[in-house]
């Protein structure tokens, strides 16, 4: 077995993981980066992430987010209502103050301009086709060991940081998750409408789960359509006039008829978060930490947030890198954040996915009202936005 010692190694090279190294490098600070996959293989992924505006600046802070706009849809309005009343609200982006609400990006682009970037950097050493195996920690260091190419590698470092939500590596970390199942789907597409699409995203409510169309592209929008799995999974075998005609009969006329609709997935919805440890030399971010339903679209940015906010406790920590006592301060400084990112996502499936008589009056009433309190819009924007 191959050893090496290095300072930080980052486990998963998505975009969290990417984001992480790329931060500490523009502050002088090398890492080793473990991907599973080939690098480039996520490149031509057309899946589509919500950006906030707070992620934004992030990218911008980077340096990258000038090549990403080009692939960039804005949000400029967020139309929000439920079917069956007249209740509904809207947010304009000048009425904050910002260019957009937020942004609609394909994950291979962003992965396409963050790995471009990373070969700007020779202090980021990029092992890819890495598989993790196991992940151990003591009061010196943690130890990460992993598969490449038939051969095991053990890497010891002063901070190993889990990063890589897709494989749910927290089995091989020794850690546990706290998992609420929802019992609903998730299907996910392109659709494209008759009427042009004005950079709005509408959040729709309806009795049997909530579905968000993003504007992405010139014409087109991508689709979530979340509910019970036994009302989702049918939706797959439908013909695509068929499957039209429901969605339609569903979210109503605001965009004319949809004409055209792109390949189908489901997927199960879950909230989840890492039970609370103080694991020395050893710390978990993004969808590996929490996993969110996607309602609100604020997993992926609350998962950037964390790769800053442990960046720049790296770069300040005035304890010793991996103590207990630098990674007990990150976790409380990202604390309020998540926990209020998983229970807002959390309330507005439960009061927004059930069909409670008496419920959907209120429903409609309450978002009419919202409407019209500005202070409240204001605060909803800001943690959207920037998770304050």
């Amino acid at each position: 077995m191959m050893r090496k010692l290095e300072n930080i190694v980052i486990v998963g090279g998505g975009p969290v993981g990417m984001v992480l190294a790329l931060l500490l490098a523009k502050q002088n600070i090398g890492s080793t980066l473990l991907e599973a996959r080939k690098q480039g293989a996520a490149n031509q992924d057309t899946r589509a992430l919500a950006l906030s505006f707070g992620t934004r600046r992030i990218l911008e802070k980077l340096g990258v987010w000038q090549p990403l706009a080009l692939h960039a849809t804005a949000i400029n309005t967020i139309h929000v209502s439920q079917k069956g009343s007249i209740g509904r609200s809207v947010l304009h982006a000048h009425d904050y103050g910002q260019e957009a609400l937020g942004y609609v990006l394909s994950y291979g682009a962003l992965c396409s301009v963050l790995n471009a970037e990373l070969a700007q950097f020779p202090i980021i050493y990029l092992i890819d086709e890495a598989e993790a195996e196991a992940i151990t920690h003591d009061e010196n260091h943690a130890t990460v060991r992993y598969a490449r190419y038939g051969k095991s590698h053990q890497i010891e470092s002063a901070l190993a940081v889990l990063a890589d939500g897709g494989r749910s590596l927290e089995a091989v970390a020794g850690l546990k998750r706290d998992t609420k199942e929802y019992g609903h789907d998730a299907l996910i597409s392109k659709v494209r409408a008759e009427l042009p699409h004005n950079n709005i995203a509408y959040e729709r409510f309806t009795a049997n789960g909530p579905m968000a169309l993003l504007p992405n592209g010139e014409h087109d929008f991508s689709l979530v359509w979340t509910g019970k799995k036994e009302l989702i999974a049918p939706l797959l075998t439908l013909s695509d006039a068929e499957f039209l005609a429901q969605f339609h009969a569903q979210f109503g006329d605001r965009v004319g008829r949809f004409v055209s609709v792109e390949k189908r997935m489901t997927f199960p919805l879950k909230l989840s978060q890492l039970a609370e440890s103080s694991t020395p030399h050893l710390v978990v971010i993004g969808n590996a930490a929490q996993t969110m339903h996607p309602v609100a679209g604020q997993g992926f940015n609350v998962g950037l947030r964390d790769a800053e906010v442990l960046a720049r406790q790296i770069v300040n920590a005035s304890a010793d890198l991996g103590s207990q006592e630098m990674l007990a301060a990150y976790r409380a400084s990202r604390k309020t954040d998540t926990k209020n990112g998983l229970l807002f996502t959390d309330f507005l499936v439960n009061i927004f996915s059930n069909d409670i008589l008496g419920i959907s009056a209120l429903r409609s009433a309450g978002l009419g009202l919202f409407d019209l309190v500005t202070p409240i819009k204001r605060h909803l924007v800001s943690k959207m936005s920037f998770g304050k």
